[in-house]
């Protein structure tokens, strides 16, 4: 609604008249100059779009809000009262062009015109109006929209965070335990378990509520949890990470590694007799982040029978949050072979942040600018 460009309409829709009034004139014959016609025209339309602007701008909440008594009460009146007023100006803009070939007073050409133009006046003024109205419907609807846009993201950051909260004193509660079957047997390693777990704290808090964190950061946290692990089952455990370098990069949902990990090494490794096996592989998988966490037991709970309570905390936790964040757009399985091995495997958009994409972009410009100099 800018001045300029509201205006420039205005000229525009004068020029389509001026056009086929000019036509029209040409097709019987009369030789009309098709810039005075154009003129009337501006000027006329130039009018009805000052007084729109000036409706818009004072009277906008009223016009979208009206109704039918004050439309019949006040409006309809406005209506006839501006469109005679247009109708004075213009006859006053145009006091210099003559009608027909007859010299009229100012009121003669006032009551010609208004006879012959009201009814396209009231016309244009009621077209304005309801544009008006279809504008703040429009503008109701959008704010409706962004309203509930706004509480839905509320709500998924609100449950996001419940559901982060459920895991930190399930994880706590199974840390501390594993520290205190320590203290008895080996209080220097029970005190090296708790520096572990205190750093994981720290990286917990650091985090804030981020939602999405590097991969690499999240392998960074997961680490640190095994390495509590390592200590309890000392010599037993068997672990590796594998990561493809394209994917350390990639976003995934804060923690949502920690419970598959938990669950591994809970009913994986302490449940499997002499040594085992536990790891993370990570990929680029036809264009999504494939996340493998494999491990050796005794395979999955048979007939929905958890057999501890934190595989159904870990495994419901981990896919609420994927549905949460990613909707339909994500995929989570549970896989179980012959032998006992079990793997959780997530799909994942792949997908990064704009911070570390920039600067992927500037270290690859500048190693081929070190190269070229070469």
């Amino acid at each position: 609604m800018h001045p300029v460009v509201f205006l420039s309409g205005w000229l525009v829709l004068a020029a389509l008249f001026a056009f086929q009034e000019w036509v029209g004139a040409r097709t019987w014959n009369y030789n009309l100059q098709f810039g005075k016609v154009y003129l009337l025209w501006a000027i006329h339309f130039l009018l009805w779009g000052a007084i729109c602007w000036i409706l818009w701008w004072k009277l906008r909440d009223y016009f979208q809000r009206a109704t039918l008594k004050s439309i019949l009460t006040c409006i309809v009146p406005l209506s006839i009262v501006l469109s005679i007023l247009e109708e004075v100006i213009w006859v006053a803009c145009t006091w210099h062009f003559r009608v027909g070939n007859r010299s009229w007073t100012f009121l003669h050409r006032l009551v010609y015109f208004v006879d012959s133009e009201l009814v396209d006046n009231l016309l244009i003024f009621w077209v304005v109006f309801f544009l008006f109205r279809g504008v703040g419907y429009y503008q109701r609807l959008r704010e409706k929209e962004f309203k509930e846009m706004r509480l839905e993201s509320e709500l998924t950051n609100a449950q996001l965070r419940a559901l982060r909260m459920q895991l930190n004193p399930h994880f706590l509660f199974n840390t501390m335990n594993s520290i205190s079957s320590l203290m008895h047997s080996d209080v220097e390693l029970a005190d090296r378990m708790l520096e572990q777990m205190c750093s994981m704290l720290r990286m917990t808090l650091d985090r804030g509520d981020a939602r999405l964190i590097p991969l690499t950061d999240e392998i960074e946290f997961v680490q640190m949890y095994m390495a509590i692990q390592q200590m309890r089952f000392t010599g037993k455990v068997h672990s590796y990470v594998a990561i493809d370098p394209e994917v350390l990069d990639a976003l995934v949902p804060t923690m949502i590694l920690q419970p598959l990990m938990e669950n591994a090494y809970v009913h994986g490794v302490a449940a499997t007799r002499g040594e085992a096996f536990i790891g993370i592989e990570a990929q680029n998988h036809g264009g999504q982040l494939r996340i493998c966490v494999r491990n050796s037991g005794r395979g999955l709970p048979i007939n929905g029978d958890s057999g501890h309570e934190g595989r159904g905390v870990g495994i419901a936790n981990v896919k609420a949050r994927l549905e949460l964040h990613y909707g339909n757009d994500q995929g989570f399985t549970l896989n179980e072979f012959p032998d006992g091995e079990v793997q959780a495997i997530l799909l994942l958009p792949l997908g990064f942040s704009s911070r570390l994409t920039a600067k992927s972009q500037v270290n690859s410009y500048e190693d081929q600018d070190s190269h070229s100099r070469r």
